[in-house]
Order: structure tokens, then C-alpha cells, then sequence
């Protein structure tokens, strides 16, 4: 859970998140939105890998960024339960089986309660 906070830390590896929640992009494709060196991108990008955040795919000279929104859903409910929350469901709310769609669905109800 440290090295997911310590990637969300830095304004721009959030952006590079943002960016890839819309679709995949290729390493050039995120550094044109940035005005930093690709060196200092690929930085970025090693942090955000490092936490689990985001995958790599190499083809040939390409690389495409691909984000695993799975693993920031785990640590924001982990994180939640450090402050406490204990993760009761709901009445009338179906168990959670862990796969990604159900812990949306919880992190999205743990939100509204907050």
C-alpha cells in the first residue's frame, strides 16, 4: 500500500493515471502531455509500475501503458479500513467475491457514506 501512496504522491504520475483510465497509450503518447524529458517520464513510469498501477507491454520499440485500476481499488479499502471503516455490507447488499467489478461497486457505496 506505501509504494501506491508514494506513486499517487507526484502530480504528474497522477495525470499519467488519469490519462490512461481513458484508454491505453504508448510511452510517446503520455510524454506528449507533459513538458519534462523522457528520461524523467520514464521515471514516472518505473514509480507507477514499481506500485503495481500500470503495465507494460513492449512491441518492438513500442511500449504501451496499460492502467490496473484493481490494485488502486485495493489499497484505497485497505487504506479505508485503517481509518476504521470495517467493511460491513449493507443490509440487502450482495457479498463481495473480490473480483474487480464488486469492489467498484463497494468503493463507490464507501464513498457515498462518507
Amino acid at each position: 500500500m506505501n509504494r501506491v501512496f508514494k506513486a499517487l504522491a507526484d502530480p504528474t504520475r497522477r495525470r499519467v493515471l488519469q490519462l490512461l483510465r481513458e484508454r491505453p497509450l504508448s510511452a510517446g503518447e503520455l510524454a506528449d502531455h507533459f513538458a519534462v524529458s523522457k528520461p524523467t517520464m520514464s521515471a514516472h513510469f518505473s514509480v507507477l509500475q514499481e506500485a503495481g498501477l500500470i503495465e507494460a507491454e513492449k512491441t518492438g520499440r513500442t511500449i504501451l501503458y496499460r492502467l490496473k485500476m484493481s490494485v488502486l481499488e485495493d489499497a484505497l479499502m485497505g487504506f479505508a479500513q485503517t481509518l476504521g471503516w470495517k467493511g460491513k455490507a449493507r443490509e440487502g447488499a450482495r457479498p463481495s467475491a473480490g473480483n474487480a467489478g464488486e469492489k467498484r461497486h463497494e468503493f463507490k457505496r464507501i464513498r457515498e457514506e462518507a
